[in-house]
C-alpha cells in the first residue's frame, strides 16, 4: 500500500506519513559509501584496467580516476548494477587515454619529424598491437573489441553490458576486424 506524504509542520519539507525525517532522510541517503564501493570492487576495476593500459602505473591512476567519476553518480549506482557502470566507466577511461597518447605521439612526431610511436615495424607482441589499433579504431567499435578480446566475453555478454543487441555487437565486430585486417595489410611491405 502507497504511503501518503505529508507537510512537516509548515516547514515546507515533504515527509513519509510515519517516518521521522531522520528515517526519510536516511533513506534518501546512497546505499553505496564511496569507501564500500572502493573496497568491494577495486580489484576488479585496477585489473581491468591493467588488462587494457598494460602498465601497472597506469592501472593505478585509471582505478583511481574512475572512482573520482563515481562520488557524484552513488545515488545513481543504487538503481543500476555498480558493478556493470564501474566497468563500463574503467573501459571507455582507458580507451580514452590509449587515443590521448596516440595523439600525443603524432604532436612530438610533427614537432620532430619523426615517426614516433608507429604500430608498424616491430611488433612487441598482439597486445601491444591490439592497443595501438584500439586507439585508433571508431570508439564503439574499440569498447566492443576491448570487451571481447581483453575480457573474452562472448557477444550476448558484451550485448549485455553495452547495453545493445548481440547482432549489433557481431556488426561492430565485423566492421572493427576488416578495419583493422586494412590497417595491418597497409602497414606490411
Amino acid at each position: 500500500m502507497p504511503e501518503v506524504e505529508e507537510v512537516a509542520g509548515g516547514s515546507g519539507r515533504r515527509v513519509a506519513a510515519g517516518r521521522s525525517s531522520c528515517q526519510t532522510a536516511a533513506m534518501s541517503r546512497p546505499a553505496h559509501s564511496l569507501s564500500d564501493l572502493f573496497d568491494q570492487h577495486a580489484q576488479h576495476v585496477y585489473r581491468r584496467a591493467l588488462r587494457l593500459m598494460g602498465s601497472a602505473a597506469d592501472a593505478e591512476e585509471a582505478t583511481q580516476e574512475v572512482f573520482i567519476r563515481a562520488m557524484p553518480e552513488l545515488a545513481r549506482l543504487d538503481e543500476e548494477e555498480p558493478v556493470r557502470w564501474l566497468y563500463r566507466v574503467t573501459t571507455n577511461y582507458c580507451l580514452n587515454q590509449l587515443r590521448d597518447r596516440k595523439r600525443r605521439r603524432e604532436i612530438l612526431a610533427e614537432r620532430h619529424g619523426e615517426l614516433a610511436g608507429r604500430v608498424g615495424g616491430e611488433r612487441a607482441d598482439a597486445q601491444m598491437t591490439l592497443r595501438a589499433l584500439l586507439a585508433n579504431a571508431d570508439p564503439q567499435q574499440a569498447t566492443c573489441a576491448a570487451y571481447v578480446y581483453f575480457d573474452d566475453l562472448t557477444y550476448t555478454e558484451v550485448a549485455e553490458v553495452m547495453g545493445v543487441s548481440r547482432r549489433t555487437i557481431s556488426n561492430l565486430m565485423d566492421r572493427f576486424r576488416a578495419w583493422a585486417r586494412e590497417q595491418l595489410e597497409g602497414e606490411s611491405p
